[in-house]
Formats: structure tokens, sequence, C-alpha cells
């Protein structure tokens, strides 16, 4: 599954210089490909150096690691639930993603001047949640229209959630903090309200605070603690300066130097798969090293049809060796004399990290 995420956020927020850093990704990921589907889409490799230490054990023809894709939601302004900055376009562009990136400003330049005259990430992030909010409760209002007359039980359990999220987006509220239980979110998620997904705010900060922060960062975690969300700090100038370098040492060193173990691009990718509960599994073989994306807690037939849906359908038996055994011993073979290769069946919850070969009869 290929994660999507999109980036929102007022102009001059860092937002666009971040999309671009995030485009030019594969210097940070080694050798890995990146492409551009449209003008506004980049397709990005995930970093994971396991992929690296499994294609030394193995010497695969070649290594396919997942991919996130990246995509820049421009438009939003005051207004944009009603077209403003051509926003119903691009509202329509985040339904389709699986996560919101909210890029906040959150450093002082007189040379780039704030839409809104002043540095503020509290009113920028309630400008765009309002919008968001507004077209949420449109669906709602929409939703709730058709199922006016319905008799049947199953639509007045609906018509009952949709008030539930109603009043919480009246009150200025996110769906994502509405009082409803798991089971019924289910019920409306065809809606796909835009402020029920999961959202990494990430705070744009200069260089001097690209470590601890600053004060306008504390104000973000401040108003964001009942969110349930992903906050990430990061310096986009350094991130673009970080792409200019095509050599990975000369990036390391240069992170090093800035007392950074991680390039912010890199910590972003991994927070996105925190933010939506996935996890990575390993198919290793002479052909190819491949990482393939779960969902965490996933079954080991489910986790066989991200390969193929024949391979969820025929399951018979899944050969597991967890990482850190597989590196230990250096090949399959060895796990196997070993007896760190386990043959499990359609019960086995699949870890992050595994390396599995599926057996299936289609």
């Amino acid at each position: 599954m290929a994660l999507q995420c999109g980036i929102v956020g007022l102009p001059n927020v860092g937002k666009s210089t971040l999309f671009n850093c995030l485009s030019t990704a594969k210097a940070t990921a080694a050798n890995f490909p990146f492409c551009t589907i449209e003008p506004n889409i980049g397709v990005i490799t995930v970093p994971d150096e396991r992929l690296f230490a499994l294609e030394e054990i193995v010497k695969p023809e070649r290594v396919l690691p997942t991919t996130i894709e990246i995509v820049d939601i421009a438009g939003l302004v005051k207004g944009a639930s009603k077209g403003e900055g051509l926003g119903n376009q691009f509202l329509g562009n985040i339904r389709n993603t699986d996560a919101i990136l909210h890029v906040l400003r959150c450093f002082d330049d007189n040379n780039v001047i704030h839409v809104d005259g002043s540095i503020n990430p509290i009113r920028d992030k309630e400008i765009i949640d309002t919008e968001l909010q507004i077209k949420d409760l449109e669906s709602i209002d929409s939703k709730l229209s058709k199922l006016a007359r319905a008799a049947d039980t199953a639509s007045k359990k609906i018509v009952e959630i949709l008030k539930i999220y109603k009043t919480h987006l009246e009150a200025g509220q996110n769906a994502r903090t509405a009082p409803v239980e798991e089971i019924d979110k289910e019920a409306v998620k065809d809606l796909q309200l835009l402020t029920a997904k999961p959202v990494m705010y990430v705070c744009n900060v200069d260089e001097q605070s690209v470590i601890n922060g600053n004060d306008y960062t504390r104000k973000v975690v401040e108003a964001v603690k009942n969110e349930n969300a992903e906050i990430l700090i990061i310096c986009a100038k350094i991130e673009s300066e970080i792409t200019e370098l095509e050599d990975r040492e000369d990036q390391v060193m240069f992170l090093e130097e800035l007392g950074l173990k991680e390039s912010g691009v890199g910590r972003l990718i991994k927070s996105a798969y925190k933010l939506l509960n996935y996890a990575t599994y390993f198919t290793a073989g002479k052909k190819e090293v491949r990482a393939w994306t779960i969902t965490k807690g996933m079954k080991a037939p489910q986790a066989a049809g991200v390969i193929h849906t024949d391979f969820e359908k025929g399951f018979i038996r899944a050969e597991v060796i967890h990482y850190n055994d597989f590196i230990h011993y250096k090949s399959e073979a060895a796990c196997r004399e070993n007896g760190k290769l386990n043959v499990e069946g359609k019960e086995y919850t699949v870890e992050d990290g595994d390396v599995m070969h599926f057996r299936f009869n289609v």
C-alpha cells in the first residue's frame, strides 16, 4: 500500500520548500529511484537502513523499498471552502490522502512576508482547521439530507453518528476528536471527513531552533495536546541545503555539524508511518529484497495479500524469520538450522521487520 500524505499550509510558511525537499529525497535514500507522477505529486522511497543490511547478506539483483506519495495541496487560504484560491479543487485532493501534513511557520524573517502580516502559528492552524471543518459540515449535511426519510435501523444509526460529528464540528473542533466509537467511525468512513484524517503538525523553524524548538513550537505543542496528533520540528532551509549535497557522506557530515542524527525529511517519513500505524515486513531472495507496508496488527494472510490477492486467497502458511535473527545468522539456511525459521499459520500477527516467505495454493 502506497502511503499518501497531503501537505497543507498557508502561503509563505515553507510548505513548497518542504515539498521540493521531499521531491528530491533520492539523495537521502541512497540510490533508490524518484519520479513525479504529476506536477504536484512526488513519489519518494521510505528510508530504512534494514534494507541495506539485508542487501549486504542476500546480494539480490535488485532492492525495492516501499514508497510514500507526497501531494502538494496548494491554494489553501481563508475562504478555501468557498472556492477562494482554487480551494475546492485542492480540498478535493486532500480527500484522497491518508494523512495530512500541516506546515506551520514558526520562525521570524522580515524578508519573508506572512499573508496575515504577523507570525502566529496557532492562528494559522485555526484558519485551515476552519476551512476543513466547513467542508466536513457540508458533507455531513448532504448525507443527512439523503437519510432524512430513511426508516431502517442502520440508517437511523448513521444519522445519530453524523449528528455527533456535526455538533462537534460546529463547536470548532476537528472530527478526529469527536466522541465516536471506533466501530461507529467505520459506518461513515465513505464520507472521508477531512478533519478525521490523522494529522502531523510540521513546525518549520529557523536553524537555531531545529533541535530544541522555540516559543512558537511550544505554543503549538500546547494547542494540539488533546488532538492525538504528531508534531515534528523541522527547518526547511536546512533540508533544502541537504538536498544540494549529492554525496551521502557529505550529508551525514553536514547533519553532524548541526548536531542532528537524521534529516528532517527522513524523520518526517518515519513519523508519517507511525501516524498511520504502519509497519514493514520484508521478502528476501536472490531476485530481490523488498519492503512491504502493512498496518500494525495485520495477520499473515492479509500481509500476504499486500503482495497479491491470490496469496491471501490461497494462503497455506508463512515461513518467518525475525529480522535480528536473519542479520545474526547471515542466511535463511543458517536460521533454519538454528531453529530461527518459524512456520506460522493464519492467526500469526506479523511483526515489524519480519522476513517472510509465503506458501499458497490457488
